[in-house]
């Protein structure tokens, strides 16, 4: 699979190198939809061969693709066919395992390509289905498209299970707000200073008792029995007894039992919803542990189960990346600015944020974790501030300069095969 992959890659790395004017190359440019894709046939030459082919979304329309592609391809004496599309939410995966499973050529076409291209086809904005399959074939025979990865199964199973587990993190967030911002700033305002890590207290106590009111009446020992499962100690007495204290000065709105139903399903909902998460997790380090590189990756100080995941799922196959420029692009962690005239020389640089939103926060969260548990890590990092302490942001600016450095050296672990060694920090990746 690995060395599919690569030749894969050198073939694309050909392709984008020979096909602008080629005459022997038959480019299908295909505007995907939920039922119906458009497709246009045309040669880098500029010359059209078939303007409009509508095809259903199913096996007989791919098939009626490829068919028609191959007779063009033999009317007009070509050697090769190359698809394009362009991704467009989960629309575009069907046809695209259709076309690979049968050895054929295809290429991917960026969103924002296709949309600043779109004026200079004929000089408007006007946008149709049929204009947009030109537009992705013209800008492939530019030479403008990227290489469409074919992932091997575990991979993508693993990139499903963390998006699957992205969504279900933020419905998680819009409930603790609901509860946060909904109930207890009108029901019970002085407990939301007293939030803190306690989750699993927080539920029990807006599922049972938010009203301050009712924590009163139950009296101390009956309130601390009602939201604690276990003993934690001195800790969480001193807590519980700020909160008991706090209902007795409190200024919220009484609650009705329309109210107390609605916390408490709330509540509910919020525990329910860390269990999916919780299962999601467990499911998901499941299939890391399918690879071998996952138990390479966790050696790096500030990666744990999480951060290995989303690196490994984003990264997959490590060979298909020719240098470290690329994999950092994967994260948007590289440098861009806009440089023009006089101030070019002045212009300030900061990360393209173009690439993986999840795999860059997450890299973000391994810098902080391991400037403060690592020594070698928190050498570096100190370095990093030398001679520059005073300036504004910088700490933030160098985690970030220090993701970027963990995600190549994460990346050279893969592809070398080998556990994490402090002496890497050394080699100037940055």
């Amino acid at each position: 699979m690995v060395r599919d992959e690569a030749t894969r890659y050198e073939q694309f790395c050909q392709f984008k190198q020979q096909v602008r004017g080629s005459d022997s190359h038959l480019i299908v440019g295909i505007d995907v939809a939920k039922d119906r894709h458009h497709a246009f046939f045309g040669m880098p030459t500029g010359r059209t061969l078939l303007r409009r082919l509508i095809f259903e979304n199913s096996r007989d329309g791919f098939e009626q693709l490829t068919t028609r592609a191959e007779q063009l391809r033999r009317q007009h004496g070509l050697s090769q066919v190359v698809y394009a599309v362009e991704p467009t939410g989960n629309y575009h995966k069907p046809l695209a395992h259709w076309l690979q499973s049968r050895g054929q050529m295809l290429v991917l076409v960026s969103n924002k390509a296709i949309a600043e291209n779109r004026q200079t086809l004929d000089g408007r904005w006007d946008k149709n289905d049929t204009k947009d399959s030109a537009n992705v074939a013209d800008l492939v025979c530019q030479g403008k498209c990227q290489f469409f990865e074919k992932p091997e199964p575990d991979i993508v199973t693993l990139r499903s299970l963390l998006a699957l587990r992205r969504r279900l993190k933020k419905y998680e967030h819009a409930l603790r707000m609901q509860i946060r911002n909904g109930l207890i700033v009108k029901y019970f305002p002085e407990f939301d200073a007293l939030w803190g890590s306690c989750l699993e207290e927080n539920l029990r106590l807006v599922g049972e008792c938010l009203s301050p009111r009712q924590i009163i009446d139950m009296g101390f020992d009956a309130f601390v029995n009602t939201v604690t499962s276990k003993d934690r100690g001195e800790r969480q007495l001193q807590r519980l007894k700020k909160i008991y204290a706090a209902a007795k000065t409190s200024v919220g709105c009484p609650m009705d039992e329309e109210a107390r139903f609605e916390a408490k399903m709330i509540a509910g909902r919020m525990k329910n919803q860390r269990e999916k998460v919780k299962e999601t997790e467990a499911h998901i380090e499941a299939v890391c542990r399918r690879f071998m590189y996952y138990h390479l990756l966790r050696t790096m100080p500030g990666f744990g189960p999480i951060v290995s995941a989303w690196v490994l799922g984003c990264i997959g196959n490590p060979h298909r990346f020719a240098g470290r420029k690329q994999v950092i692009r994967l994260a948007g962690l590289d440098l861009n600015a806009k440089r023009s005239g006089k101030r070019s020389d002045s212009a300030v640089a900061v990360i393209s944020k173009r690439g993986n939103t999840d795999l860059r926060y997450a890299l973000y969260q391994a810098s902080k974790v391991a400037t403060a548990s690592d020594k070698h890590f928190r050498e570096l990092f100190t370095r990093y501030l030398s001679g520059r302490e005073k300036e504004r942001g910088i700490r933030t600016k160098m985690r970030v300069k220090l993701a970027a450095k963990m995600l190549v050296i994460a990346w050279t672990m893969m592809k070398n095969e080998t556990a994490f060694n402090p002496e890497l920090l050394e080699v100037n990746m940055a």
